[in-house]
């Protein structure tokens, strides 16, 4: 076993070497326990250890945001303890090669890191109630602006009639041509064999989706064995039950890095409107042949969009939705703007008091001190 089979490569490497931290071996995390962490490195002996360790003051201190923290999937720099009472150490996060992360949910302006450093993710969907091509789009922008490669499984095919299934496939795969789309059983095993194909030794993906889809029974398989227990399928919803409640990095034994996630109820949407633009060529282009540039896309004379949308050339429910999405970006990004210049008014106040501290100490001085200089 060697690094690289744990995701280890030479940008990684360079990374590491610029710390020129002596006392430390390369690690990566699997798992966040929130006041610590779970590790693996390559011991001496060229075997996978892993260790509970923690983040120092340091690492804590120069994170801008939670999402600047430590996350699972991580390569860190790790001090070992010199016995076993002692503290094995973050002293420092490598920079990330890819971010798979969303907004947190609600009316926060953070994000949230959903998987560090994975090369593919995967989206597992069905054609059922779970099947949302809405919702499809939004995982599709994340992943775009994570640097990942996009993997969708339209799963439970035993469990629909085929012609659903496929037409389910085919609504993604005109959404982004850029994806790989199946359609699987993981009861048949069919699934397993699509992810077979992507998990090559060093490759690290991320499997996400709705709860009830058949992503636990897919890690199952891939483990081949009940890691994660999985209960009946419920008649009335087509759903199922599983506990997995944290993300979890996972080495296997026939090559690759799983990191397995919670089902995800709301895709919040993390990204900038250059992502935006390239999500949704299709719509850029048509509004390139509006008449007027300042077109509106209602009313207006010309207008490409709504002849369209009239036409059936483009999809009047992905025009809403590319609009709601730009809304969405919108309002985060006017958000943030408004967190940074409070933090920067907080800063110069800060300062301000401190200068005026000191000057108020050394006025001080100069009374107690005639012979002040």
């Amino acid at each position: 076993m060697t690094l690289n089979d744990l995701g280890w490569n030479t940008e990684f490497q360079k990374d590491f070497d610029k710390l020129s931290l002596k006392k430390c071996v390369p690690a990566r995390l699997i798992r966040d326990n929130k006041i610590t962490y779970g590790a693996l490195f390559i011991d001496d002996e060229e075997d996978v250890c892993e260790r509970e360790v923690v983040m120092s003051g340091k690492v804590y201190h120069d994170a801008s945001s939670d999402a600047e923290l430590p996350a699972v999937g991580d390569w860190v720099a790790l001090e070992l303890a010199k016995n076993e009472d002692g503290e094995n150490m973050i002293r420092a996060r490598l920079p990330r090669q890819t971010c798979f992360s969303r907004k947190l949910p609600g009316k926060s302006t953070m994000e949230q890191v959903i998987a560090a450093n994975v090369n593919v993710v995967v989206v597992v969907t069905d054609a059922g109630s779970d099947f949302n091509p809405r919702r499809m789009e939004r995982y599709f922008m994340l992943i775009r602006r994570s640097g990942s490669k996009a993997v969708v499984l339209v799963n439970k095919s035993d469990m629909f009639p085929a012609e659903q299934s496929e037409e389910a496939a085919e609504i993604i795969r005109e959404l982004d041509d850029e994806a790989d789309v199946f359609v699987t059983s993981a009861v048949r095993d069919e699934g397993l064999e699509v992810l077979k194909n992507y998990l090559q030794p060093g490759v690290s993906i991320t499997m996400v989706g709705s709860s009830g889809v058949g992503k636990s029974t897919l890690v199952n398989q891939l483990l081949g064995e009940e890691f994660q227990w999985t209960g009946d399928v419920n008649e009335a919803t087509g759903k199922g039950r599983h506990t997995t409640t944290a993300r979890e990095l996972i080495l296997l034994d026939d090559g690759g890095i799983l990191i397995d996630n919670p089902g995800m109820r709301e895709i919040q949407m993390w990204t900038d409107e250059q992502t935006l633009r390239e999500s949704f060529a299709d719509v850029e282009a048509l509004t390139a042949q509006c008449k007027f540039h300042d077109c509106k896309h209602g009313n207006d004379k010309g207008c490409a969009i709504r002849a369209a949308v009239e036409s059936g050339e483009l999809d009047e429910g992905r025009y809403e939705s590319y609009l709601k999405l730009d809304e969405e970006i919108e309002k985060l990004e006017k958000r943030q703007k408004k967190l940074r210049q409070l933090s920067e008014r907080r800063a110069k106040r800060d300062h301000r008091v401190k200068a005026r501290n000191l000057a108020d100490r050394i006025d001080l001085e100069k009374e107690d001190n005639p012979d002040w200089r």
